[in-house]
């Protein structure tokens, strides 16, 4: 359906009511009103006759445009033309409504895909640079930015360092500066020089990529209100069709006075005030808008289904890592007992760069200006839970925590025990030299998220993390948690979870890492960090927080909540109007105009009510109220867009 064909439609009734009201009956004979109307009603009612067969040469007879061709033919075979042409043109202008809010709710999922770079600069062999599309792109190629360009591909820093804007990502407008080795990700817009980075996944593997295929396939996932609805449709309207007969025949045994062609009307009149269009139109809407907001403010749901269910969340357990912590450490604290620091710093540093490990990288980053990189690091064994074990030239290097030194039965200063922080205690030869304490700052807005999630009304608050017990503990009195759980294992925080799922309703996991993906997936609603987390992380959940900001697991919830609140509104909305306009109709006081109301006026109402979460403030404390549609990024042109898209 068109705006053209409904313009066409309402023209040509307008005209033939005129004629009709105004003309003489002897020269705008019924034949000529036939034609007139007919061709009114053609442009609107065409469309809907003709999905009528195709849907009964599928088997599915009865259904929304089964009874509404019925009922339209039966009003033409009375001479209720306007009437009949009325119902059709209403309907198409709640189909065009439907349209415009879909549309509405779609571009903002669809300004996701603008973050996608179109081109790349690949630099050949013969250091000759060539513009190609990044899906052609190898792993292993080097690409060159330049300032103002948006990376296209996920890859490895190889200058020595440059600054990116990260919005598209993580929704935080200010600079993020990277070093050499750091992970740059698509959808990056380098802010500076001219940067080279070596790619380190295909185009259809990026972190960006996966998001946008999470949210193009969102809407197929449907709720079980949406399934309730569908099943009580297909049983729904054979019962309306059956009731409509009785109105026709059933009076004739039982009236006196029985006329067909007043019952026949009545019957027409129900029919068309029992169609479903109302539910079956604003119910998928409410929840794809609901899709469409959460989009915005950077929470990607996988499917209304999980967007029903966050609803019902009331134990929501964090990592702490990555999740309620920035997952970037920092030496706070250097400590040298009877061994030279400036040697020391340089031997820890030469073994800790062979890991991978987040603490090692702090290490080895703070160490920078000590290390020699000619230094020979041989024997190299990293043990698993405990630390780096290697020699470096003739010095052999132990460095990790307190139960590696243990291990080797080494002797040490049992003070650091007691410090919270996170600490790298050091050997060499055999002998306990001092130790590097490191923590991992907690991010900023993990305290607005925890009191946000107390205001919507979540009971428990749960933290699981593999870090040290005494580090989990400071952080979980810092933020206000009911409890707080270290030194777990992966499967720790399995066992941990299953033990709050038997006294939990719904339970949510939030976490980032690769060890998080199997408690995520136990979880009832997996929710990953997408922004900077682990690829299996973000595979494996439901909900996907593109920002990384904890506060936005309340956003989700509220989200949530206000979808399904707009829902029933539409569903109560519609039984209730048509329940009392159907007994009118069945007693003869309504009329077609009354039917046309009940139908494509209630639809008409629940399309607008599904469209208010399109405009609907949701805050970091998680309410919704006021319609100024704020998005999730700060930047003047992010919020340019919001008022182009999000506000009439």
């Amino acid at each position: 359906m068109n705006y053209g064909l409904a313009a066409i439609s309402f023209v040509l009734l307008a005209i033939a009511i005129i004629l009709k009201e105004f003309v003489e009956p002897e020269w705008f004979t019924q034949p000529l009103q036939l034609v007139l109307f007919g061709a009114a009603y053609l442009p609107v009612g065409g469309p809907v006759l003709w999905k009528a067969i195709k849907q009964i040469g599928k088997g599915e007879v009865f259904n929304e445009f089964f009874l509404m061709g019925i009922a339209t033919i039966g009003a033409f075979f009375l001479g209720e033309y306007a009437e009949g042409v009325a119902v059709m043109l209403f309907y198409a202008v709640g189909e065009l409504f439907q349209g415009a809010a879909v549309n509405k709710a779609k571009k903002s999922i669809e300004s996701l895909l603008k973050v996608q770079a179109e081109a790349v600069a690949v630099v050949q062999p013969d250091k000759t640079v060539k513009v190609v599309h990044p899906s052609s792109v190898a792993v292993g190629s080097t690409i060159r930015v330049r300032p103002g360009e948006k990376v296209a591909l996920d890859g490895e820093l190889i200058s020595q360092n440059a600054t990116f804007n990260t919005a598209a990502l993580t929704g935080e407008s200010a600079p993020d500066r990277k070093y050499e080795g750091e992970t740059v990700l698509a959808g990056m817009i380098n802010l500076e020089r001219v940067s080279s980075i070596k790619v380190t996944s295909r185009f259809e593997d990026s972190k960006l990529s996966k998001i946008l295929e999470m949210v193009q396939e969102a809407s197929t996932r449907k709720a079980k209100t949406q399934r309730l609805i569908t099943r009580f449709a297909k049983v729904y309207a054979p019962i309306v069709v059956l009731l409509a007969t009785a109105l026709v025949v059933l009076p004739y045994f039982l009236v006196e006075t029985y006329v067909f062609e007043e019952w026949l009307y009545r019957s027409l009149v129900f029919l068309v005030i029992s169609c479903p269009c109302a539910l079956m139109i604003s119910i998928p809407l409410g929840y794809f808008g609901g899709i469409g907001a959460a989009s915005r403010n950077g929470i990607l749901f996988k499917g209304s289904n999980y967007l029903d269910q966050m609803r019902k969340v009331d134990t929501v357990v964090m990592d702490k890592t990555g999740t309620l912590t920035k997952g970037v450490f920092n030496v706070q604290k250097v400590v040298a007992e009877d061994f030279d620091k400036d040697l020391m710093l340089t031997l820890v540093s030469a073994l800790e760069s062979q890991s991978t490990h987040p603490v090692a990288k702090a290490v080895t980053s703070y160490c920078a200006g000590f290390r020699f990189e000619s230094a020979v690091v041989k024997e190299v064994e990293e043990i698993a839970g405990l630390g780096m074990k290697g020699q470096v030239e003739e010095f052999g290097i132990l460095a990790g925590n307190a139960k590696l030194l243990q291990k080797f039965d080494i002797p040490y200063d049992k003070t650091i025990e007691e410090i919270a922080e996170t600490t790298v205690v050091i050997a060499i030869n055999g002998k306990y030299v001092g130790y590097i304490s490191i923590a991992d700052e907690i991010k900023e807005d993990a305290k607005t998220a925890i009191d946000a999630l107390r205001k919507i009304g979540i009971p428990k608050l749960v933290m699981l993390s593999g870090d040290k017990d005494r580090v989990v503990q400071k952080v979980s009195r810092e933020l206000g948690l009911d409890l707080a759980i270290g030194e777990l294992l992966p499967e720790g925080k399995i066992n941990e979870v299953e033990k709050l799922k038997k006294n939990s309703g719904v339970l949510a996991f939030v976490g980032d890492g690769l060890n998080d993906a199997p408690v995520i997936t136990l979880a009832d609603i997996g929710i990953a960090m997408g922004g900077l987390g682990s690829d299996a992380t973000i595979e494996t959940a439901d909900v996907v927080i593109q920002t990384d900001q904890p506060s936005k697991i309340a956003t989700a919830i509220t989200i949530s909540k206000a979808t399904h609140r707009i829902v029933w509104q539409n569903i109560g909305l519609a039984f209730g109007i048509k329940a009392l306009v159907l007994l009118l109709g069945a007693m003869g006081i309504a009329t077609m105009w009354e039917a046309v109301f009940a139908d494509v006026g209630v639809t008409l109402l629940a399309i607008l009510n599904a469209m208010r979460i399109q405009r609907m403030d949701f805050n970091q404390n998680g309410n919704s109220g006021s319609f100024s549609g704020s998005g999730r990024n700060s930047t003047p042109e992010a919020q340019k867009q919001k008022k182009e898209v999000f506000v009439p």
